[in-house]
């Protein structure tokens, strides 16, 4: 069998680390050959390289391209991840059967807006629907019209290749808090400017670490000067292999408006970071709050909670165990892949 991943992104975090994940979970299988489809990126390209994945790119996803390498690559199977790209496979792929993988919980969909109903055409097309979180299937407006062929299937990450390159860096950091991500809407980077403005104010020697970069990078640097951030905040744009930096941390940040199952999150608690996050989808069900990471709803309980991290060494090690035995219970790999294999037989 073969199978075609198609993405509309030009960038590697997160729904693209699961596809990969998935491709490399079944590279041991002859009869099983798989190929990452999205539109070019030089980016895409060097993360796949490295871990030799088959890469088509086309200059821009349509349903003109994507017929052009379903015609040259003859796929007996599509895994469409995201709405835009199960959209677009929904109208071009003939008789070849779809998987559709939903990855966030996009405010523009949870009501009647022309991607929501777009959608509808991608789904009663799908013959399967893989949702990251229960929040994602019921944000999604018309959820209820496809309850059969959906399926609730949480990320997990691959732990030997964290841990290999945990490994590979021997480089020591010193960062209390750490963020990892695209400087995108959803994950709200002006917030946590504001966020880090209020823990200076706290702790003046605060030193946090920004890996990503993304369309708010230059809105977010701006707010990074005129708060006065300078001496506390470090931007380390996209790193490839940023896992010492976690480990390193006192805690992983996540602002975000909405998520799905957080792949960087995850990373953390193999790690032993503990979490500090807004109440969002997937980290709900990730982070019991105080006891293995933390929640909070406003800028000033996130502070309070990140700050007894950083100075109660005791609390830490505490969070720390704890996030790292939530990790081990949540991270089943073989079910993973034997829920996605189901799909494709």
């Amino acid at each position: 069998m073969k199978v075609m991943h198609v993405l509309n992104s030009r960038v590697y975090s997160g729904a693209e680390k699961v596809v990969s994940q998935i491709i490399r979970s079944f590279e041991n299988e002859k009869d099983m050959q798989m190929v990452y489809c999205s539109p070019e990126s030089d980016m895409v390209r060097r993360m796949l390289l490295e871990q030799q994945i088959p890469y088509v790119s086309v200059e821009s996803l349509t349903p003109a391209t994507l017929k052009q390498v379903i015609r040259r690559e003859k796929p007996d199977l599509i895994h469409a991840h995201d709405m835009r790209a199960s959209f677009v496979a929904a109208l071009c792929c003939g008789s070849i059967p779809v998987v559709s993988h939903i990855h966030n919980n996009a405010f523009d969909s949870r009501g009647i807006s022309p991607k929501s109903i777009a959608y509808i055409l991608a789904a009663a097309k799908a013959k399967h629907i893989l949702w990251v979180s229960n929040s994602s299937y019921e944000g999604y407006a018309f959820h209820s019209l496809f309850k059969k062929k959906s399926r609730v299937l949480y990320n997990i990450i691959d732990t030997k290749q964290v841990y290999a390159k945990l490994e590979s860096d021997e480089n020591t950091y010193d960062y209390d808090m750490i963020f990892v991500g695209r400087l995108t809407y959803p994950k709200d980077p002006q917030r946590l400017m504001q966020l880090c403005a209020l823990l200076k104010a706290r702790k003046p020697d605060v030193k946090v670490a920004i890996v990503g970069s993304g369309e708010l990078e230059g809105e977010t640097k701006s707010l990074w000067e005129s708060l006065g951030l300078q001496d506390n905040v470090e931007f380390l744009g996209f790193r490839s292999n940023p896992m010492k930096m976690i480990q390193c941390s006192k805690a992983m940040i996540l602002t975000s408006r909405w998520e799905g199952t957080p792949m960087c999150a995850l990373e953390a608690m193999a790690l032993g970071t503990p979490v500090v996050s807004t109440p969002t989808d997937g980290l709900k069900v990730l982070i019991d709050d105080g006891i293995n990471g933390c929640l909070g709803q406003t800028n000033e309980e996130l502070a309070e909670k990140l700050l007894k991290i950083f100075e109660d060494p005791d609390y830490r090690a505490m969070l720390s165990e704890n996030t790292k035995k939530k990790f081990a219970s949540f991270n089943d790999e073989g079910a993973y892949r034997q829920t996605v294999a189901d799909c494709y037989r």
